[in-house]
């Protein structure tokens, strides 16, 4: 038997119970023992709840108790998070978390805690919620040199995106209707901000290349200056916008960001919508994969949690070897970076303006829209991102260019 404790009964939390209870039966089978819920920590009564038998406030009941195998952290920030789970793991209980900030800040260091007593931290459902991609870039995908991960990783955006491409609308009506729905928090900072994204390629790049990846160096862009005129040009070019999270080796080095971007019709991510995320993996050997599903929610992120709980359980006493080195990997300054833009500018005369451009950027490729006809935007070829920093403070200081107005990167 496999005896567990909770922390934290919120969304996830809850729904760890519930998948325990519904597939109980398939679980224990899988688990090749029973599984046993013995404690749920949180600062809340439940009066009338299932788990009240099983509730306490204090976490030492649970530390202190031999008896308990496997500690699941559903609790969210880095404390008290940290210190129970690290505790946990010097006691010699395995640790299965969703806990994103907390992996992507301490994960290779507690990773080694683990090791060191015989116990697993196991946390694939703190990228991707429902979508395997943890234990598949840890196990499956080891034969290859990846070179490249790109993902829309934030449920939140890809919805809010999504609304203002297909229905029109502005940023702030569908951020508000993302929240009414669920799907944004009252403060979403987090998620449109690119933070929430930021954290989770810092997890995936740390895995696929086993340095540690400091999430706080990862160039961050969010959505929030995304506009409605942007959305008129991305479907004039037939591409869509996307807040992607990426990861790419330029050479001996590695360029990592989260930024917005413009992307083709036949590009793999193209036709993720709403709140679904998806993962493409590029390597050496297998070429492309992509792994596609719910990024987060109740059920699909305790669906993951319960797969660890039972991975757990099935190498009680044996460890199971994550490449995560606690030195960090150095990153390329995004000013190094290689990118096509497209670029959005309002002309006194849009002639002389045209021809101030080409001179810019030598070679572009105009895009005009007749909802926009003050303006004109342009693609440029692949361009070092210091550089491009440089020719749009040429425009900016162009008698002929009134304002520029936008700027996204583009892949097609």
């Amino acid at each position: 038997m496999a005896k567990i404790a909770i922390l934290g009964y919120g969304t996830v939390g809850s729904g760890v119970v519930e998948v325990l209870k519904t597939n109980q039966i398939s679980i224990n089978r899988r688990a090749e023992t029973d599984i046993e819920l013995k404690y749920v920590l949180d600062l809340r009564e439940f009066p009338g709840s299932s788990i009240e038998h099983v509730l306490t406030h204090d976490y030492m009941d649970i530390l202190q108790d031999d008896e308990v195998d496997i500690v699941v952290e559903v609790m969210g920030g880095i404390e008290p998070a940290y210190t129970f789970v690290k505790q946990a793991l010097e006691r010699g209980k395995s640790v299965v978390t969703s806990n994103k900030e907390l992996v992507a800040k301490h994960g290779p260091h507690l990773l080694e805690i683990a090791k060191e007593h015989y116990v697993n931290f196991l946390f694939e459902a703190s990228v991707g919620g429902g979508i395997p991609i943890i234990r598949p870039l840890n196990q499956s995908l080891t034969a290859d040199e990846i070179y490249e991960i790109e993902g829309i990783l934030n449920g939140t955006t890809n919805y809010i995106l999504s609304k203002m491409k297909d229905e029109g609308l502005d940023f702030d009506v569908a951020l508000k209707e993302a929240q009414d729905l669920g799907f944004a928090e009252r403060n979403p900072e987090s998620d449109i901000e690119g933070h929430d994204t930021c954290r989770k390629i810092a997890i995936l790049s740390s895995l696929a290349f086993g340095w540690h990846v400091d999430y706080e160096n990862i160039y961050t862009e969010g959505i929030t200056k995304i506009t409605q005129k942007d959305m008129v040009y991305a479907k004039a070019m037939g591409m869509d916008i996307k807040l992607l999270g990426r990861c790419k080796k330029e050479g001996d080095q590695v360029c990592l960001a989260v930024i917005p971007m413009l992307i083709g019709a036949n590009h793999p991510l193209n036709n993720v919508h709403g709140v679904f995320n998806a993962i493409l993996i590029k390597g050496n050997v297998i070429g492309d994969v992509m792994f596609y599903g719910a990024g987060a929610g109740k059920l699909p992120t305790a669906s993951a949690v319960v797969a660890d709980i039972i991975d757990a359980s099935k190498h009680k006493g044996k460890n199971i070897i994550v490449q995560w080195s606690m030195k960090k990997m150095k990153l390329m300054p995004i000013t190094d970076g290689h990118f096509n833009y497209f670029i959005r500018v309002k002309l006194h005369q849009e002639k002389e303006g045209r021809a101030v451009i080409e001179k810019t950027f030598s070679h572009v490729e105009w895009v005009q829209v007749e909802e926009d006809p003050n303006s004109i935007g342009f693609i440029t070829d692949t361009i070092r991102e210091g550089d491009i920093t440089i020719n749009i403070e040429k425009l900016s200081k162009s008698e002929e260019i009134i304002a520029v107005e936008s700027m996204i990167r583009l892949e097609r």
